[in-house]
């Protein structure tokens, strides 16, 4: 017997139906599996942080996001000389402010650091605590992407404060000690600092868990 010719056409509209579909379903699982293979992986993300970790508990950055009421210097971490105190804004207090010595430039004849805008780190971005000791990379790593501590930086505006900020640059160029030495840099360099921070970013900045 020959087919039902009135079933012919209802039949090839399912069938074109369901091969659209497959074909839809076919192309969104590739993109997604182009999208996860191009973006970084958790573990990527997380040992990018661990180098940016490195760099933030350095002496050039950490003596400046004190837990204390006061900067530090060295690579010993000292107490500022002077007896300069944060102040309220982390900018000193009248008659000692860190502008008064701290110029927009190193001054290397006399050793004192200098950059624009010279201050402390907010204590919401202490990066130590009050035993003198870092602390530890989860802590951190909470402080630095919570946006009610980071001044409401995300992660592309945490990228660019590692790209571009004048205070955070100066860390690559931090002039020499008052008995003429260079002062010692960061672990990494500054395109390492940044391609870093991008991994991270890319990733979702992850932290580690809390120990």
């Amino acid at each position: 017997m020959f087919p039902n010719h009135r079933l012919l056409p209802p039949v090839f509209l399912l069938m074109l139906v369901v091969l659209v579909i497959c074909v839809a379903l076919s192309a969104r699982a590739s993109i997604e599996v182009g999208d996860k293979a191009s973006a970084p992986k958790l573990a990527d993300g997380l040992a990018a942080w661990e180098q940016v970790y490195s760099v933030l508990i350095s002496p050039r950055c950490v003596n400046c996001h004190t837990a204390t009421n006061y900067p530090q210097q060295g690579d010993d971490r000292h107490r500022h000389f002077a007896n300069v105190i944060r102040g309220p804004e982390g900018k000193g207090v009248p008659g000692l402010n860190c502008a008064s010595c701290h110029q927009e430039v190193n001054a290397d004849s006399t050793g004192v650091p200098g950059g624009h805008n010279w201050h402390l780190a907010p204590l919401s971005m202490q990066w130590q605590n009050l035993n003198d000791q870092p602390l530890p990379s989860a802590a951190v790593c909470s402080a630095v992407t919570d946006r009610a501590k980071n001044h409401g930086l995300d992660g592309p505006g945490l990228l660019k404060h590692h790209e571009e900020e004048p205070l955070v640059l100066w860390a690559w160029n931090p002039g020499r000690r008052p008995d003429g030495t260079s002062r010692t840099l960061p672990p990494l360099t500054h395109a390492e600092f940044v391609s870093a921070t991008r991994t991270w970013v890319g990733a979702g900045t992850p932290c580690p868990r809390a120990k």
